[in-house]
């Protein structure tokens, strides 16, 4: 899942409240083109080969309030990916 992450292909993931037949339900948020990249991807993940992950539906959703902050907060995110890592490590005086 962590790899989904990093990748960006999942981009948000969080517990539902409740539980359905003695499983803790989550609600993932994945960057995909169709249903069938969404289930290659899972296929891939370790948590889905040890059964720890059961994809029980999946559905499209689009993002209307909030979009454009978040088109700003992945921009910015982007270019602070693409800078060359600073030294902050500390020097006595």
């Amino acid at each position: 899942m962590n790899t989904l992450a990093n990748d960006r292909i999942v981009l948000f993931a969080g517990p539902l409240a409740g539980t359905e037949h003695d499983r803790i339900r989550v609600l993932l948020m994945i960057n995909a083109e169709s249903e069938a990249d969404i289930h290659h991807h899972l296929a891939a993940d370790p948590w889905a080969q040890t059964q720890r992950l059961v994809t029980t539906s999946v559905e499209p959703w689009n993002l209307f309030v909030g979009a454009d902050w978040l088109a700003a907060a992945h921009a910015a995110r982007n270019e602070n990916l693409s800078r060359p890592p600073q030294d902050v490590s500390s020097h006595p005086a």
